[in-house]
């Protein structure tokens, strides 16, 4: 439901006065959980979840191959790990890209390490090679984002096995209160800098729950503290002054928990400042 709320929220209208032409290429189809068993308890719904993402890495490097800029919108954080194998995958990024993950959480789980077994708390890891072999070998690459070039911006939710994974990978890890102490711009400026060395591009993965609650209700695990609303404009607008942005990732939007779709409304107008709308 999430991409209907977006779409609602008039995101295909407002990209082409931006000045772009617009190809919405529909909904990649997901089972309803409700309809099977999750199966392994480490690691639920995964062979569900591994055919979208096989059909979205699918989508994402047919964009990428034709020199256009994907934007992938999703409801749970599990879709990022087909749009990173696509990206891999794809004739201009081979494994090349940078990648700045703005999250609440660091959704650094592997089956072994997460208490739940949901595998939207595991993308980032299963998309730099930690993990097992069914969620990190997808299209046959691994990792598909270097882990020196990872950037991981605004957490403030880590489990403690994680927090070890995390701590023992190269990943650069930016909490709330860097951001706090050194200001958006600061660790963006910084988050930038990392994701773009040595690399083809930037990919942008963001949750909206890496915003506050207050502006951003519609998510499934909100987290008190996040960011302010001028403050994820400045980091979508700091991402756009790069041009180097070759897909944008936005997740986490469900309508079902929101108040008048102002999460969607939020997303367009995250998705159109980091393509290039300005104030001035």
């Amino acid at each position: 439901m999430g991409p209907s709320a977006v779409r609602v929220a008039d995101l295909n209208k407002r990209l082409a006065a931006l000045g772009y032409t617009v190809e919405d290429q529909g909904d990649v189809s997901v089972t309803i959980p409700e309809t099977r068993h999750y199966g392994d308890q480490k690691c639920k719904f995964l062979r569900e979840i591994l055919e979208a993402c096989l059909t979205l890495a699918g989508m994402v490097k047919d964009t990428l191959d034709q020199g256009s800029l994907p934007v992938i919108l999703g409801g749970d954080h599990s879709i990022a790990i087909g749009t990173l194998a696509g990206v891999a995958a794809s004739q201009s990024h081979q494994q090349q890209a940078g990648l700045i993950w703005f999250d609440a959480h660091a959704d650094f789980n592997t089956p072994d390490s997460s208490p739940t077994g949901n595998i939207h708390g595991m993308p980032l890891a299963a998309s730099l090679g930690v993990g097992s072999d069914e969620v990190t070998g997808i299209l046959g690459t691994k990792p598909k984002v270097k882990p020196q070039n990872a950037v991981l911006v605004g957490v403030r939710d880590i489990d403690a096995a994680e927090k070890e994974l995390l701590a023992a990978s190269a990943v650069r890890v930016f909490t709330m209160r860097d951001i706090d102490e050194r200001g958006m711009r600061s660790v963006v400026e910084e988050a930038i800098r990392i994701a773009s060395q040595h690399t083809s591009g930037i990919v942008v993965s963001w949750d909206m729950d890496f915003v506050d609650p207050a502006h951003a209700p519609g998510v499934g695990t909100p987290v008190r503290g996040g960011a302010s609303y001028r403050e994820a404009h400045l980091a979508m607008e700091m991402i756009a002054d790069t041009g180097r942005l070759i897909a944008l990732e936005v997740v986490e939007v469900n309508p079902v928990l929101d108040q008048m779709n102002a999460t969607a409304n939020l997303a367009v107008e995250l998705i159109l400042s980091a393509l290039g709308k300005k104030i001035f």
